[in-house]
């Protein structure tokens, strides 16, 4: 995720992600298709990418290899939103009807969990690090 995370505030969608079995090829799809480039971003063994839109500096998504703690995500766009605490919200989700997919666990200084809504639809949930 790009560094804006901490200046947001709750309610609001952060970041989108793609993770797939095959980041290398969707990143070219991306790339031909709406003209992002992609900024290779370390993962251990393998690259996931920044995706930056023409004539900005600052990377507007991700996109992901289903491999580590991304293995069970759906194939699909996945929008992140701030939360001010992820274990409430996590509580929240399933006293609701929804489900924890994965975490909540940490992430780029903060906590993240992926839920899925009563109807199906998943997102991410981000609690940025304390300021």
């Amino acid at each position: 995720m790009s560094g804006a995370e901490s200046s947001s505030g709750a309610g609001t969608v952060l970041w989108h992600d793609l993770t797939a079995r095959d980041a290398d090829r969707l990143r070219g799809f991306y790339e031909q298709v709406v003209g992002w480039r992609a900024s290779p971003v370390d993962m251990g063994g393998y690259q996931d990418f920044n995706m930056t839109a023409p004539g900005m500096s600052a990377p507007v998504a991700g996109i992901c290899h289903a491999r580590g703690t991304n293995a069970d995500l759906p194939p699909q766009w996945l929008m992140y939103v701030v939360v001010e605490s992820v274990e409430r919200a996590a509580a929240e989700c399933g006293r609701l009807g929804g489900r924890v997919l994965s975490g909540p666990r940490a992430m780029s200084g903060g906590r993240l969990c992926v839920i899925e809504d009563p109807a199906g639809a998943v997102c991410a949930l981000f609690e940025p690090p304390a300021p």
